[in-house]
């Protein structure tokens, strides 16, 4: 009986610890993903468009299949490569993180020129043309898991930078709920917006009161506007974030001087406000200025990627 009552407490034992090192992952898994918000937010932006064109009955179909294509990106690729890189390679992980940043630069950068000076391709006139639906959706759910795999890069390496696990195991299992998280709060969110239109559809046709007729004919015309402001927010985000990230990985391989003159410039901003709004108009002067940054970067890039690293990739895959 002792013996009995020994062992229940040693599982007892075992059992809080386990459950101390679940809090302990929520915890870490939540203070990595916040790190991530912004390359979140550009993910939930980019991905409707994959969804136009296609009828209303196959929108959740082809979200579920990229949600399984985003989640095989994380877990069976990207987390064993990240783990190999934090405990074999932690030097990388400033590099990589830069070059992914970039690609945001150039992704935002690219956008924003688009918007100013529009130009015709024959290359996005080819691949938006409708040819057979089932080749499309295709064409399109493979095209959304390759833009996918590019931000889940982002997204992980953030997060493993921004881990602090006293182990391997913990720290793969806080990145591995850091994927699912995050893959779920995406593409929820995709579903919900690309589906908002039918559901204020239905209450415009079907809602039993004025009200809610009225809502759902709000909803229908609000649909587009919100939309054209993810894209915004998206792109936003995109600079933001990677301008950032170049930023201070400069600072991390000893190039400081431009993170100190902006942060100097965002401090000394704050402290022109009121006190309550000190910390708020701080950052955003420090966001709108690493923002400027990956614009000017961005811009930069285009005739780099455009005129010699497009036209390798190309190639090679050609070949």
């Amino acid at each position: 009986m002792s013996g009995l009552l020994a062992l229940l407490d040693d599982v007892a034992g075992i059992a809080k610890v386990a459950a101390a090192s679940v809090d302990d992952v929520a915890a870490a898994a939540g203070k990595a993903g916040a790190k991530t918000a912004g390359v979140i937010i550009d993910d939930a932006a980019v991905t409707p468009k994959y969804l136009q064109g296609f009828a209303p009955a196959r929108e959740l179909p082809i979200i579920w299949r990229i949600t399984r294509g985003s989640l095989f990106n994380k877990l069976i690729l990207l987390l064993p490569v990240a783990m190999l890189l934090a405990n074999f390679a932690p030097w990388a992980i400033t590099p990589l993180l830069m070059l992914g940043g970039s690609y945001l630069c150039f992704e935002g950068a690219e956008k924003v020129f688009h918007v100013l000076f529009p130009h015709a391709s024959h290359a996005i006139d080819e691949d938006m043309s409708i040819k057979d639906p089932g080749h499309l959706e295709e064409q399109k759910i493979k095209g959304a898991i390759k833009t996918d795999f590019i931000l889940s890069a982002e997204i992980m390496t953030i997060a493993l930078a921004a881990i602090e696990a006293p182990n391997v195991w913990m720290q793969a299992a806080t990145l591995a709920v850091v994927a699912i998280g995050v893959t779920l709060a995406v593409y929820g969110s995709v579903a919900l917006i690309v589906k908002m239109d039918d559901v204020g559809l239905y209450l415009a046709q079907s809602a039993p009161t004025p009200v809610g007729r009225g809502l759902g004919r709000g909803l229908v015309k609000f649909m587009p506007v919100l939309m054209k402001i993810l894209s915004v927010v998206g792109t936003a985000a995109m600079l933001w974030v990677g301008g950032s990230i170049i930023i201070h990985g400069l600072e991390v391989l000893g190039f400081g001087w431009l993170g100190h003159l902006i942060h100097d410039w965002a401090y000394a901003v704050g402290h022109a406000v009121p006190a309550a709004w000190k910390g708020f108009t701080e950052w955003t002067a420090k966001a709108a200025m690493d923002g400027v940054f990956g614009v000017a970067l961005g811009l930069l890039l285009i005739p780099l990627a455009t005129k010699v690293i497009g036209p390798v990739i190309a190639a090679v895959s050609r070949r």
